[in-house]
């Protein structure tokens, strides 16, 4: 059972994401969140994975993507079947300046920690159990195929 610190963390967390959406200029925080993982070019089931949603919410954002130039879409050179979704100049462009404005919105917050070194350090250790969730997951399903 969650702690009342661990539940008043996600409504943050909440918070905290919508503030950054409004950051995102043109740009919705799931279609940040696909750009920004998309910058080497990845395989649409991988980005479905990685975001943790149906491969039909990936479709969904990559053609919106697709259609205003931030991503373009090509077949996998290692398997015919599979897609390759890839960053566009028009992409970088419009991930770097979602990034920096949302980072001036954070950076606005943080100064108004007690220690924001100790946030940002918090933030990286959150985001390196994201990550070793993620393959353990991948992990996991593999061993089921």
């Amino acid at each position: 059972m969650p702690t009342d610190d661990v539940r008043a963390a996600v409504r943050t967390l909440a918070r905290l994401s919508r503030l950054l959406e409004r950051g995102g200029g043109d740009l919705s925080l799931p279609q940040f969140r696909l750009l920004a993982m998309v910058e080497r070019g990845q395989r649409a089931s991988f980005l479905a994975d990685k975001l943790t949603v149906a491969k039909p919410t990936v479709t969904a954002l990559v053609d919106g993507l697709v259609e205003r130039g931030y991503v373009s879409r090509t077949q996998s050179p290692d398997d015919k079947r599979a897609t390759q979704i890839s960053l566009t100049a028009a992409g970088r462009k419009a991930l770097k300046a979602a990034e920096t404005d949302m980072a001036e919105r954070l950076d606005g917050l943080l100064d108004r920690t007690a220690d924001p070194r100790a946030v940002l350090d918090s933030l990286a250790a959150l985001q390196g159990a994201l990550e070793e969730a993620f393959e353990e997951r991948m992990s996991a399903g593999a061993t089921r195929r």
